[in-house]
């Protein structure tokens, strides 16, 4: 199943951004100078530079940039003394302005920067346990409940889904238990409510990911407020789907994986015929899929899960069948 990584925005070169900030670095543009921020000295180096405020924003940019380079990233964060505090208080600092709509870009932008830092910890097999034991998920709640859909909070709920996703990636029956015994599932279920494409992308994966564990499922149907919230969230999307956007064959193809996995429960089978739009399961989007086999196998199969219940639609099916082949 797709996952789409969250994407943080940079500082350097923004329109509008400030003057750079003092540094203890030197430059940052060159091979040489790169190369040497990417070694352990340069990364040790940049994580001090979180310590002081005049040098924060720069070392959050740069450790964001060079991340990927550094696949100890989350290791050297989490052992260095007193780090994730610092990252935590760069996350909750914005707490205020986001609740009172005067969200800066720039504070946006060191927010996005820390997030992201803090998905390198989770991601980390030797770090996600002691990430997840220590709660800090719940530090990214207000970006993932925020109803507003403008582009700073658009950013902070497509960062924070990525350090969710990060998690909920890994098959791993622990990682699930501690996403069940949260607010995550639900708040996944708002973001698919409200968020751009591409975090409705990353939040039906999470959701996906979740219901392929039998707890994850068995926690959908366990209250029927809850397994409803899962069908109508799914159909929302389904019905606004847009064609042109690069990110909608993505968001089908989880779309699709969830629907997939409710309609393995033979009880709810019949129920759930009625609640997937009609475009799913006719041609409508067909075109999307194309060059996805695996994503039109998971339709197809959804769809002989949906006729063998008592209430299917037959015309639709054999529409899709057909077009599919």
């Amino acid at each position: 199943m797709a996952y789409v990584p969250a994407e943080y925005p940079s500082s350097a070169g923004r329109a509008g951004s400030r003057a750079a900030a003092p540094t203890i670095f030197g430059p940052t543009h060159n091979h040489a100078s790169a190369a040497h921020h990417r070694s352990l000295s340069g990364i040790t180096r940049l994580i001090r530079g979180l310590d002081h405020e005049e040098t924060r924003e720069q070392s959050l940019d740069l450790l964001c940039k060079y991340r990927q380079a550094r696949d100890d990233l989350g290791i050297l964060l989490w052992n260095s003394f007193g780090t994730v505090k610092l990252l935590l208080q760069e996350i909750t600092s914005v707490y205020r302005p986001l609740l009172s709509g005067g969200l800066s870009e720039r504070a946006m932008t060191q927010v996005c920067n820390a997030i992201a830092l803090l998905q390198s910890v989770a991601s980390h097999p030797d770090t996600r346990m002691p990430f997840i034991k220590a709660s800090i998920p719940v530090y990214l709640y207000p970006f993932l409940n925020t109803m507003n859909s403008e582009r700073n909070y658009e950013c902070l709920r497509l960062t924070s889904l990525g350090v969710i996703g990060s998690l909920a990636k890994v098959d791993d029956a622990e990682v699930v238990d501690y996403l069940l015994s949260t607010q995550i599932f639900p708040s996944c279920l708002r973001c698919m409510e409200v968020g751009r494409t591409l975090s409705k992308t990353v939040a039906t994966f999470i959701i996906y990911r979740i219901l392929l564990n039998e707890k994850g499922l068995k926690y959908c149907f366990i209250l029927a407020d809850r397994y409803l919230s899962v069908s109508h969230a799914l159909a929302k999307m389904v019905e606004g789907l847009a064609e042109e956007d690069e990110n909608s064959p993505r968001l089908l193809r989880n779309i699709i994986g969830c629907y997939l996995r409710l309609s393995e429960n033979q009880r709810t089978r019949q129920r759930l015929s009625t609640y997937i739009p009609s475009k799913l399961v006719d041609n409508t989007y067909i075109d999307i899929l194309r060059g996805d086999p695996e994503a039109i196998g998971n339709l197809q199969q959804l769809i002989y899960n949906l006729k063998t219940s008592q209430r299917s639609r037959p015309q639709p099916i054999g529409l899709v069948i057909g077009a599919v082949h």
